[in-house]
């Protein structure tokens, strides 16, 4: 067991992003002063970025990314990726170079101090160092006196100490002095825990007040147009003709998956380890790196089927194959009391069978070889594929059945493509499409013809507010002095009348939607008070207080420290980010990724000299 859990952390602390808040501290495998080779991208500072330093950071979110979505990451997300690898490496860099100005440094003492007490949360989140679901320091410190006849693991743990141990001397340094008072934290405590119960009437300007009451003049429109041309950009727009072979799960996959499912059960039934099987099979990739665990849940937490399984299956029995939207379960309860249930699955998603997938491939080569000789409708044509028609922005890329395509806006807005260009086939999580462009027109500004019945609609929209507010006020003086209530003001107004249940600042009000002045008025107004009259957008609320619960005083002082704990938490983290955003500012960082990536293109389009040499 300590052999395998040895060879268990070994890779763990191989593949460890170093945590610096929730900043990603990554393992260059190299001198992060920038002296290792792999062309020069960049500098931070008197700093060279090279291009390994980069490559390594956009490998590891790449793959954090990848295995989050489990579908391909698009054209889209990949740019976002290099993006946020580029931040990383100068992050790390100015963080580097500030640990060198301070003089921040790690003692031998402070590292043994810190293996044998504070492991890496890898550690602590790893089954084979917990009792009952919670780290269990008497294994941790049984594993170490195995590991420490391993001198290449210490290694490697005294490294990754050397890492974050000055990082969070660092952080405490640059987070210093923050205070979370008791009179914030009550603040944040009460504003999601005081309540009030209501009732009010909400009347629609747009229909309580007649149009004639609410002119609008030419003057005003073209004011209000020359104010505000911004609004009316309207981005690059392609109408597209396309075609799409989806590669959505038939009921073949779907009895393939169960067949799978089966045979796996089999295996686990004569002896196999239902964790180990787990890590290989499951699809599901975030549970599967735990062995299949799902922790603890109560009911609500799972869709219909799955929930219905767990809490029916005897503890300790693996389940027949359970069938969900997402594929077919093999569940098994490890723990359950009442509502609550700890388990673990593995999960066989529906994905196409093999034969059906070089199937599909094919059929893509086929079309795409099509495509370059003829319209698309002929191409389609051949295959018996339906042919739709729709539009794509420069800012927006949306096509049913299909989804987003990303990759067909980027062949269009960037390559610079033209009417009548056929596209190449594109694959998504979906399946597989092809574009046709049928007509393009570039990003502008709507004139005011074009713009002038919307701009009119909503100034006279504006106009019927301020005038709803005006004759709402009267009525509520009605309500206050007992001459009607306000649910017999809805019905002569033909207005709505709500009576929700109690609700707090935070969250959503049917009726009355969330985070606006009608909350702020529901919770301002004394109990048996009429508040408001109170605008949002187009609506204008009057409102009683019937009832408030106050937030509970001895509830908070019990919770107190933990919320402090969060709260300082938070605010470390926005102070950190603030620190680095000022590092930015003062250091010139010169970013040469676009010309170092043009000229590797350029030469890649050249004679190529044979690697042996």
């Amino acid at each position: 067991m300590m052999r395998q859990m040895r060879q268990n952390t070994k890779i763990i602390m191989l593949v460890t992003a170093l945590a610096f808040v929730a900043l990603m501290v990554f393992e260059w495998g190299m001198d992060m002063s920038g002296q290792s080779g792999g062309g020069d991208l960049g500098r931070v500072g008197s700093t060279t970025v090279t291009v390994a330093q980069w490559q390594a950071a956009r490998s590891q979110i790449f793959d954090q990314v990848q295995r989050s979505q489990g579908e391909p990451v698009s054209s889209a997300q990949s740019r976002e990726i290099d993006d946020m690898a580029w931040d990383e490496v100068v992050n790390q860099i100015l963080i580097r170079h500030e640990l060198e100005r301070r003089g921040i440094r790690v003692s031998d003492e402070e590292i043994r101090q810190a293996a044998r007490f504070s492991p890496p949360p890898e550690l602590r989140q790893d089954p084979s160092f917990q009792t009952d679901g919670q780290f269990d320091p008497a294994r941790y410190q049984a594993f170490l006196q195995q590991a420490s006849a391993d001198p290449s693991f210490l290694q490697q743990l005294e490294q990754y100490y050397r890492e974050v141990i000055p990082r969070s001397k660092l952080l405490r340094q640059v987070t210093s002095g923050i205070f979370v008072s008791d009179a914030l934290l009550w603040r944040d405590f009460r504003d999601q825990n005081e309540r009030v119960e209501v009732e009010f009437v909400a009347f629609d300007a747009r229909q309580w007040i007649a149009d004639a009451q609410a002119e609008v003049s030419a003057r005003e429109i073209e004011e209000y147009y020359r104010a505000n041309r911004g609004d009316f950009e309207v981005p690059a727009t392609a109408r597209v003709r396309y075609t799409f072979i989806s590669t959505a799960a038939t009921a073949a996959d779907s009895a393939a998956a169960l067949e799978r499912a089966e045979s796996v059960r089999e295996e686990i039934l004569d002896g196999a380890s239902f964790s180990e099987i787990a890590r290989i099979e499951s699809d599901d990739l975030m549970s599967a790196r735990q062995g299949g665990a799902l922790g603890r849940f109560t009911r609500g937490q799972m869709v219909g089927p799955f929930e219905e399984a767990v809490f029916a299956l005897p503890v300790g029995e693996v389940s027949e194959p359970v069938q969900t939207e997402f594929g077919w379960h093999l569940i098994e309860v490890l723990d359950r009391e009442e509502d609550e249930v700890e388990a673990r699955h593995i999960l066989f998603s529906y994905e196409p069978s093999g034969d059906r997938e070089l199937a599909l491939l094919s059929q893509a080569d086929s079309l795409e070889a099509l495509g370059r000789n003829m319209a698309l409708s002929d191409a389609a044509a051949a295959f018996g594929l339906d042919v739709l028609e729709g539009e794509i922005t420069s800012e927006f890329a949306n096509l049913p059945p299909i989804g987003s395509v990303s990759e067909g806006q980027d062949w269009i807005f960037e390559d610079q493509e033209g009417p009548g260009a056929v596209s190449p086939v594109f694959e998504t999580s979906r399946g597989f499409y092809m574009l046709e462009i049928l007509s393009e027109d570039p990003a502008r500004t709507l004139t005011l013809d074009e713009v002038r019945p919307e701009v009119e609609a909503f100034l006279r929209i504006q106009r019927k507010t301020e005038l709803a507010r005006e004759r709402a006020a009267g009525l509520a003086e009605d309500v206050r002095r007992g001459s009607v209530t306000l649910e017999a003001l809805a019905e002569r107004e033909g207005a709505e009348f709500h009576t929700p249940e109690a609700f707090a600042r935070v969250g959503s009000v049917p009726g009355m939607g969330s985070a606006n002045a009608a909350i702020g008025a529901a919770f301002g107004t004394p109990v048996g008070e009429i508040g408001g009259p109170v605008a949002v957008g187009s609506r204008v609320f009057l409102i009683r207080v019937l009832e408030r619960e106050e937030a509970d005083r001895e509830t908070f002082e019990l919770l107190k420290e933990v919320l402090r704990a969060q709260l300082t938490s938070q605010l470390r983290q926005q102070r950190l980010e603030l620190w680095l955003d000022g590092l930015r500012e003062t250091t010139r960082i010169v970013d040469r990724r676009a010309e170092y990536f043009r000229a590797a293109e350029q030469a890649a389009d050249g004679p190529q000299i044979p690697l042996f040499f």
